[in-house]
């Protein structure tokens, strides 16, 4: 029987992104990672609800040679320590590896998906870059973008202002496909019949 999951970016959304040159970045050490007040208890609600809980996130700093393969590794230790993740997906790669696991493509999703039996149909992915809502998109998921001021916005299916505000989506009732209303930025209700 397939299972339902939610596919969280990391920078930005789990954990606090880095400001370098004035640009949202990811942590390149384990002293840099923040993780977010809301994420613990919100990846602990949604396991509650019956979802699996993957993180998705694309970490070209590896092959631009400004982060180690280790470093990287420690961060995503430390992440898996604190919070409760059934897998974590990085793509290492840059724009020109041209690979298929480089969000806005969905690849992570749909390998994470095949190897985890889940259901794409009910699931979501949490983001906060026109990227991620591109991927979930491809990848035939619900959509939720974090409104940030370094993100349009267009596209998600919901814009919330935080993990919060996705937990009342989830709380509604566990179903992604009931949501009915695009881009509000509070809650969603079960729908009755």
């Amino acid at each position: 029987m397939s299972r339902r999951a939610v596919f969280f970016d990391r920078d930005g959304v789990l954990n606090r992104v880095v400001w370098r040159d004035g640009k949202p970045a990811s942590p390149r050490t384990p002293d840099e990672l923040v993780i977010e007040p809301d994420a613990a208890e919100t990846l602990a609600l949604v396991r509650e609800a019956g979802y699996r809980v993957f993180v998705v996130t694309n970490q070209p700093d590896v092959r631009r040679g400004l982060m180690t393969d280790a470093a990287l590794d420690a961060i995503h230790d430390e992440i898996a320590r604190k919070l409760p993740i059934d897998e974590i997906a990085a793509c290492r790669h840059d724009n020109a590896d041209a690979c298929d696991c480089r969000k806005p493509l969905p690849g992570m999703l749909l390998s994470l998906a095949k190897r985890w039996d889940i259901d794409l149909h009910g699931s979501w992915m949490v983001g906060d870059q026109d990227r991620d809502t591109a991927c979930g998109r491809a990848a035939g998921v619900q959509t939720v973008l974090l409104k940030r001021p370094y993100n349009t916005g267009d596209g998600a299916d919901h814009v919330v202002a935080d993990l919060l505000a996705f937990r009342r989506l989830v709380q509604g009732d566990g179903s992604p496909r009931q949501c009915a209303s695009r881009r509000e930025p509070v809650s969603c209700s079960p729908t009755t019949s």
